[in-house]
């Protein structure tokens, strides 16, 4: 309960406080994140670059929506070979990846029950969101496919309002061009590092060369800040992608997101989490 709210209370609505500037503008951020997108809708997060944020900021944006909305939120690791979402999210009691739910189609085929997909995806408690990890073995088998992507699309789409797709790094992958082509909302992230900024503005430069010029325009450029911004050209780097993207936000330096272990979302620091909210608010505005 904010401080206004605590004084009509205790006053009996004879004292009614104005809002702060800082204040209106949570709850505006909170009311888009809230609001009804009128459908299924997916977020595709990307960078080709290894260690670009991109599922530090799948696991953010899925919390930050699941919490405020109440869940019906999907994380979505379609990495083409051994992605990191599992690793990096709260574990559950069983582990199960993409790959079992590819085995056990047939069994959606007429199914759509809650709970049927609970044995695949892993559910992150008080985040109130679920996690569909990738194969996490090394020596997994045959890549996925473009047809193994939209069938996956399809049973997951019958269990959740939003989907927040985390991505490999190969934009040539066909897989990677699935989620792409599925995509309401894209995020592009980077650490605050010119090569991380370079791969990112390359990847555009594709997106644009194969038709894509209006999910760039409308993308939302997410810039994850190191512990120190010694040799970071961060101005250079916010206006590249403002003339390119419809938004250019920070997320700030947290080392229990740097950590590399599962994230425990309960020990998150407030000013991180605000600055996701405004992050998951620009993002809602797309959808």
């Amino acid at each position: 309960m904010g401080v206004p709210a605590l004084i009509r209370r205790v006053t009996f609505g004879t004292v009614s406080p104005q809002l702060s500037k800082r204040e209106i503008e949570y709850r505006d951020a909170v009311a888009k994140v809230r609001r009804n997108f009128g459908g299924l809708r997916q977020v595709t997060v990307v960078n080709p670059k290894g260690g670009a944020g991109k599922t530090v900021a799948v696991l953010m944006t899925a919390m930050t929506f699941g919490q405020n909305r109440g869940g019906y939120v999907l994380a979505w690791d379609n990495n083409e070979t051994q992605g990191t979402l599992g690793m990096r999210s709260q574990q559950d009691y069983h582990v199960h990846t993409v790959r079992d739910v590819l085995r056990a189609l047939p069994s959606f085929q007429n199914s759509g029950k809650v709970g049927d997909l609970t044995p695949y995806v892993r559910s992150q408690g008080e985040a109130m969101f679920d996690v569909l990890a990738s194969d996490e073995s090394a020596t997994a088998g045959e890549m996925l496919t473009a047809q193994a992507f939209v069938n996956i699309r399809e049973v997951v789409s019958r269990f959740y309002k939003l989907i927040v797709v985390d991505t490999g790094n190969n934009v040539r992958a066909e897989n990677w061009q699935a989620a792409i082509d599925a995509t309401d909302q894209l995020v592009v992230t980077m650490s605050a590092r010119g090569d991380s900024a370079e791969t990112a503005a390359r990847m555009l430069d594709h997106l644009d060369q194969t038709g894509r010029h209006e999910l760039v325009r409308r993308a939302v450029t997410v810039v994850a800040m190191a512990a120190s911004r010694k040799d970071v050209d961060l101005p250079a780097i916010q206006r590249h992608f403002a003339a390119r993207t419809r938004a250019v936000l920070l997320a700030p330096y947290e080392k229990l997101l740097d950590s590399g272990e599962p994230i425990r979302y309960g020990e998150l620091s407030a000013r991180t989490r605000n600055a996701w909210l405004r992050i998951a608010a620009a993002i809602a505005e797309g959808l």
